[in-house]
């Protein structure tokens, strides 16, 4: 049976933070807007904040959809399973807001990810839970890890943050989401 928690008690950080991937999922309000479900899992993107607060990094790529719905609304839900292990689903429900280039808590919110901090970063992304459970998992395949992969960090690596900043102002879905909501303000300042 599921349960539900007002914070993020030890249990549960220790079963986030020693998860290799985990899911983002958020929604325009509008009924026939597109949901939208993105896995995220680069080694060390993820940090928890207190027992109400997680914020990860997010990497510039073809699309900002996450990025749109949390400007247009806020709500952002997070999933954790486990692939190896016992069986467990955690979710954090609540509310997410970007933290851009040009904010000024953003440098001191990318010192905390350390060497995670990589090329293609253009916002950390801040949750406040408002709802955090779990439920079994009894359904979760098991999965082995085997390692990361580098493409994002190798293909990315090779641009810099100029030529970062023109890949990203030519990707339609950077600039809106799929529904046309403002996502990213382009072009991106500099890091």
């Amino acid at each position: 049976m599921g349960k539900e928690y007002e914070r993020i008690e030890p249990r549960l950080w220790e079963f986030i933070e020693s998860q290799k991937v985990f899911f983002v999922a958020s929604a325009p309000l509008a009924g026939d807007g597109h949901i939208n479900l993105s896995p995220k899992g680069r080694q060390g993107t993820l940090r928890i904040l207190d027992d109400r607060t997680v914020a990860y990094l997010d990497f510039g790529g073809s699309h900002a959809e996450t990025i749109a719905h949390l400007r247009e609304n806020g709500r952002v839900t997070l999933m954790w399973c486990a692939f190896e292990g016992p069986p467990n689903i955690v979710r954090i429900h609540g509310r997410g807001e970007p933290v851009f280039r040009d904010d000024p808590r953003f440098a001191e919110l990318v010192a905390g990810f350390g060497e995670a901090d990589g090329p293609a970063l253009r916002a950390v992304v801040v949750v406040t839970a408002e709802l955090i459970s779990d439920t079994c998992g009894f359904a979760v395949p098991f999965m082995d890890y085997r390692s990361e992969r580098d493409l994002h960090a190798d293909y990315f690596g090779r641009k810099s943050d100029d030529e970062f900043r023109e890949y990203t102002n030519k990707k339609p879905y950077n600039i809106a989401s799929i529904d046309g909501l403002p996502a990213m303000e382009l072009p991106l300042p500099p890091r």
